[in-house]
């Protein structure tokens, strides 16, 4: 509870204050306050039984080069970096490649840092070195100029630490690529120089790995759960993402922290300077453009547990999001430019919650977007309570409808329920359909007339639309009423 009158907090309401006035200030505490009050699965440490049977899974699964063999490899890639003070991040091309050697999946971690707290930097060391999966390499791409920074990656003595002297500063973006560009992992993941991944972190990526390729799955990235850190012991606000939804994506960047993407797509890629304060969010957008290209979804993998830890302290945007409002019209730019690079005409808006936006197409999302079969938008409300309309059909064949009976004036878990985002099933009675469907919605919205069941002729019909490859988007703003 004492997070909610945090100076974080009391910083949004002045904000939402100015905005919105004071009915929006005294919903926007009411709702939080009745969220914190929850038990919404806040973070709990592995104990250290747990991480130890971890690292011999780890460890066992990979019985054809034993750790120090590992360790070795990673000996030779980091030697010309770690120990040599004027190291440069001049060439591109890692020294040698674990997984050339048939190591285990290596992933490598790329931090940029810029005069980095001492008492951060040693816990961001400590998290790595913490890991209960082994098999990683920590790429310091440091543009502050001190050397304190590699006296710290010294003491460590852990050749999987790579430190790297950037000559100039050239920012978030083009630092972390001086990282990137050095990588020699499989897979490579972003973390910020004063956050910290959970002891479990990468086992819980290297998991997830091994079930997918069972299946034939190489996955695009995986993303986790996260938290807010106050740098002490307390963990609160966790944000449970849900599993890939692109028009959620293009509301927000849910998927955030941690991220861990395909190394050759990550390098291909790179961050763009020009969206310095949202180039992560930037990334996952253009990384996410191959599932608007047919490529099935669950190539973006979600691990639902709490994976990172966000630093809160007086500048961090995790604290204030208003510290750094040039993050949010970054933001924007790329959602807008990926709209343009798909051909679409789109104007980004923001939302009255920083961060969160709203994508309007012109004239409409259906003339602008061939993977949209249906837009819906909430039933008429009841009493002052939100009706959605959006259908959940559990395994035993139970429906439960999202966000009934919020208030009006809430915006559910994350705003969630004032943003678009891609649904399963929704009520027809309020649903535009590609012209090529309309047809079959009258014959539907008919036999509801008649008497049929409207929940489970929604459903019935928005399964025939999706089995056709077709998403089906959820307008929270849609006002053209029902059938």
């Amino acid at each position: 509870m004492r997070h909610v009158f945090s100076l974080s907090n009391l910083i949004k309401a002045y904000r939402y204050l100015k905005k919105d006035g004071a009915a929006a200030v005294f919903s926007a505490v009411q709702e939080r306050i009745l969220q914190d009050g929850k038990n919404d699965g806040r973070y709990q440490r592995p104990d250290r039984e747990t991480l130890e049977a971890q690292r011999k899974d780890a460890i066992a699964s990979f019985e054809a080069m034993a750790f120090s063999e590992a360790a070795t490899s990673l000996d030779t890639m980091a030697s010309s970096e770690t120990m040599v003070s004027s190291e440069t991040a001049a060439s591109s091309e890692p020294a040698v490649s674990a997984e050339e050697k048939g190591a285990p999946v290596l992933f490598s971690i790329a931090v940029p840092a810029f005069k980095t707290n001492p008492v951060y930097l040693r816990e961001l060391l400590d998290s790595l070195q913490e890991q209960s999966y082994p098999y990683w390499e920590l790429l310091l791409a440091d543009a502050g100029g001190e050397d304190s920074m590699e006296q710290a990656v010294r003491e460590r003595k852990d050749d999987r630490i790579r430190y790297i002297r950037l000559e100039t500063n050239e920012g978030i973006a083009g630092n972390t690529n001086a990282a990137i560009c050095r990588a020699s992992g499989r897979y490579i993941g972003l973390l910020d120089h004063d956050d910290v991944l959970t002891p479990d972190a990468l086992y819980e990526m290297a998991h997830a790995l091994k079930e997918k390729e069972k299946r034939g799955i190489h996955p695009i990235f995986l993303y986790s759960d996260e938290d807010k850190w106050d740098g002490e012991d307390s963990y609160y606000e966790p944000h449970h993402k849900l599993d890939f939804n692109l028009d959620l994506l293009l509301s927000n960047n849910y998927i955030c922290h941690f991220l861990v993407m395909e190394a050759s797509l990550m390098k291909r890629l790179l961050l763009r300077p020009g969206f310095d304060g949202a180039q992560d969010y930037d990334l996952v957008l253009r990384a996410s453009a191959d599932v608007l290209r047919d490529k099935a979804e669950e190539l973006c993998v979600h691990i639902p547990k709490v994976l990172y830890h966000w630093r809160c302290h007086r500048n961090s945007t995790a604290s204030n999001p208003a510290s750094k409002t040039y993050a949010y019209e970054a933001g924007r730019r790329a959602l807008e430019d990926f709209g343009r690079e798909h051909g679409w005409k789109v104007q980004a808006e923001d939302t009255r919650h920083l961060g969160f936006y709203r994508l309007e197409f012109m004239p409409d999302a259906l003339s602008q977007r061939s993977d949209l079969g249906a837009v819906a938008g909430p039933l008429p409300s009841r009493n002052g309570r939100l009706v959605s309309g959006i259908y959940d059909e559990a395994p035993d064949s139970t429906v439960t409808m999202r966000y009934d009976g919020l208030k009006r004036r809430f915006s559910g878990y994350m705003h969630r329920a004032v943003l678009t985002q891609d649904v399963e099933a929704a009520d027809i009675r309020t649903m535009q359909v590609r012209p090529e469907f309309r047809k079959d919605l009258d014959l539907a919205l008919q036999e509801i007339r008649a008497g049929a069941d409207p929940v489970r002729t929604s459903i019935a019909f928005c399964l025939t639309l999706r089995k056709r490859g077709f998403r089906i988007l959820w307008d929270p703003d849609r006002k053209e009423g029902i059938h």
